[in-house]
């Protein structure tokens, strides 16, 4: 995890962004975003803080409960909090002026306690252990234990400006070691604690942060260059540039959303890769749908979802979600591939995807629509998950319109 205890500066930054995530209900990014602001910190420095704050969010309730406390203590006991943090991983605690103290005995039995249950040493809540039973039976354990792991770092090559060696020898020469992905062309890991986003690569375009099994998502759609391709719920757009990528740049590349901030976003990080083939337009209203019925040859239905596939990258999504909310989002779930299909043409492809790995999000919800809509077929789906894999969780499928 770390090859040395971090320092009582940076633990403190540590305590900072926890506080802010979880006594102030910020996502994390968000949190790191703010407690790094204004300061010039090492790459290295930084990558620490984020290694142990991500960790600690992913197997919270454990750690909590090794420090006897609550994840609401953590502003009043956080130095207690990353001091058991240490001596979990046989490390030497920061040089707190004070600390609430715990003994080694305690702790070792607290340890011993844990080991017993499998959910709480995973970093569980029990909602979502008794959904994950209930949607993946016992293969659930071995999703459980994948995602209560650090997540890895994997860029796509922009195939626009530049291939995948050609990358990673650029990105050698500026001090950041990356190796390619086996099965996923587009993908490097990389395997330094480089600040990507300072790289003349970056700034050039060459390259954007995505995992490895989100790349997958893209490549199925099977975008070739001069089509009509729809991106219906691109968000900030890295699947969208995908598939510019793949389009070669050729060819109508709508990107859609119902938030304009996120819509910006990707107007500015289309113009850094080259995606001059890329236009936006916000989903004001069903009309907007209606308009382009039957219109694209590729559809890509990337539906918000519950984010239970990438709870190693996004933690914090765990101590806040509910089984509630599940619900709601199912419900918009249908609602969209019910409704944004009809835009698809006869004989094209739609693929429809989540960053979720349960099957009431994923499967159920693609036989439901097919149940309804006779007019369209499955070709084939795939779940990627983190066990299998070693990437984020996501699901795929793709459907093939076969009459109006």
């Amino acid at each position: 995890m770390l090859k040395s205890s971090l320092s009582a500066a940076a633990a403190d930054l540590v305590i900072n962004v926890l506080t802010s995530a979880l006594c102030d209900n910020r996502p994390l990014d968000r949190a790191y975003s703010l407690a790094f602001s204004g300061l010039k910190l090492a790459p290295e420095v930084q990558a620490d803080i984020t290694r142990v704050a991500g960790d600690i969010m992913r197997r919270l309730n454990l750690y909590c409960f090794l420090a006897d406390m609550t994840p609401e203590q953590v502003a009043q006991k956080g130095t207690l909090l990353l001091n058991v943090w240490h001596r979990f991983h046989q490390l030497p605690p920061p040089k707190f002026r004070y600390c609430e103290p715990l003994s080694d005995d305690r702790l070792n039995e607290r340890i011993a306690a844990a080991r017993l249950d499998g959910a709480l040493w995973d970093g569980c809540p029990a909602w979502l252990d008794a959904l994950g039973y209930e949607q993946l039976g016992e293969a659930w354990e071995a999703e459980r234990a994948a995602m209560a792991q650090p997540a890895a770092r994997y860029l796509r090559v922009n195939a626009l400006k530049c291939d995948r060696d050609g990358l990673i020898a650029r990105l050698a020469k500026e001090g950041v070691r990356v190796c390619a992905v086996a099965d996923v062309p587009s993908a490097v890991e990389v395997e330094s604690d480089s600040a990507l986003f300072r790289t003349a690569c970056f700034k050039d375009g060459w390259f954007e942060q995505q995992d490895a099994g989100s790349q997958l998502v893209a490549a199925a759609l099977d975008a070739k260059p001069g089509m009509r391709v729809i991106d219906a719920c691109a968000g900030a757009g890295g699947k969208t540039l995908h598939l510019a990528a793949q389009m070669q740049g050729r060819g109508r590349l709508l990107a859609m959303d119902v938030e304009q901030w996120k819509l910006d976003n990707l107007k500015e990080r289309a113009r850094r890769a080259g995606a001059h083939n890329v236009e936006t337009r916000i989903i004001a209203s069903s009309k907007t749908i209606k308009r382009l019925k039957l219109s694209a040859d590729r559809l890509l239905l990337d539906v918000p979802c519950s984010g239970l596939g990438v709870l190693k990258r996004n933690p914090d999504t765990k101590w806040r979600d509910t089984p509630e909310r599940l619900q709601v989002l199912k419900e918009l779930q249908a609602h969209i591939i019910d409704s944004y299909s009809r835009m698809l043409k006869v004989g094209g492809l739609m693929v429809y995807a989540t960053c979720s790995i349960m099957p009431e999000e994923n499967r159920e919800q693609v036989d439901k629509f097919l149940a309804a809509h006779p007019n369209f077929r499955l070709l084939d789906d795939e779940t990627i998950t983190p066990a299998t894999s070693g990437f984020d969780g996501f699901y795929l499928a793709r459907i093939e319109r076969i009459a109006e």
